[in-house]
């Protein structure tokens, strides 16, 4: 009798499991003439050379579907296990970016939203510019998230300035990463929405992904990953220009900031302005403005960006 171990990486076991290892007795039903035994995230199975090649293409088949929709029921473990082939890899259908926490389908909400989807198919560079709560944080995780899961990058990198906005960092307490946390909130809030908490540790544990300042990118070569520059108005001259020069083979780079917001001390001229007008034209660069129309928050947050508006343009 033949033996074969498969291990399970970044999937919790009992969640692939199922409840009361639910979903992996439904699994053994299908292939009665196998012993199939599973301990934590190994997976021993006893038998023929042919029917364990059998088991393992369809098991492999259960595992991207868990990867790409984290759930498994039992419609889909039938579904799998009786299709003949599988289309592994396919882009997901009807403007789904990914499938986030207990499947839930994250799509583009708005014109904008979808024009930031079109234009980093077509380009390796992005700028997203418009004010709070358009979308472009949370659209730019989506879409890292579903390029890591279809293996077009090896990692994500997800950054930011520490700008002081009218607060102290020095007399916040704990370590560095404590009082850089806050910071990264918006960017870790997105990611809890599209990647299970044990898998999105694991992620962060292994360098899968990466949240760090933007200081900490110098020097750096970044190769094979999508890099997403968030609240990117408050960078300086000299920021910007070393972070846009991080880009490495087969990456993708997402730069977010609100023109409206900047924190910089006075006089000094904010790098994203500064990147918007020396880049306008370059070839692989897409640029796309949102704004009032883009908000996914409350109505009144749409009134109050057109009244801000109103006042600053009198």
């Amino acid at each position: 009798m033949n033996e074969r171990i498969i291990e399970l990486e970044d999937i919790a076991p009992n969640e692939f499991f199922g409840p009361h290892n639910r979903n992996i007795e439904l699994v053994k039903k299908s292939f009665p003439k196998l012993k199939i035994v599973a301990r934590g995230n190994k997976i021993r199975i006893y038998g023929e050379s042919i029917m364990l090649d059998e088991f393992e293409k369809k098991f492999n088949s259960l595992v991207t579907y868990f990867h790409r929709y984290n759930k498994l029921d039992d419609n889909s473990i039938e579904r799998i296990l009786t299709t003949a082939v599988q289309h592994k890899n396919s882009k997901l259908s009807d403007g789904v970016l990914v499938h986030g926490v207990s499947g839930r389908a994250i799509k583009a909400q708005s014109v904008n939203q979808r024009k930031m989807v079109d234009l980093m198919n077509d380009n390796d560079m992005l700028f997203a510019i418009g004010p709070a709560g358009t979308g472009k944080t949370y659209t730019a995780v989506a879409l890292a998230v579903r390029a890591l899961k279809e293996r077009e990058v090896k990692r994500i990198i997800l950054t930011r300035p520490a700008v002081e906005s009218g607060e102290n960092l020095g007399f916040l307490p704990g370590d560095l990463k404590e009082k850089l946390d806050p910071y990264m909130q918006p960017l870790y809030d997105a990611l809890r929405d599209m990647i299970p908490f044990e898998k999105l540790e694991s992620f962060l544990e292994n360098g899968t992904i990466q949240i760090a300042p933007l200081a900490f990118m110098r020097g750096r070569t970044l190769d094979s990953a999508f890099v997403i520059l968030d609240e990117a108005q408050n960078t300086t001259h000299n920021q910007m220009k070393m972070f846009l020069t991080r880009m490495g083979k087969h990456a993708k780079f997402i730069i977010n900031g609100d023109p409206g917001q900047i924190d910089l001390p006075r006089r000094q001229i904010s790098g994203l302005k500064e990147a918007l007008l020396a880049l306008k034209g370059l070839k692989g660069i897409g640029f796309v403005h949102l704004d009032e129309k883009d908000v996914i928050r409350h109505q009144l947050v749409k009134d109050i960006i057109s009244a801000y508006k109103n006042i600053e343009t009198d």
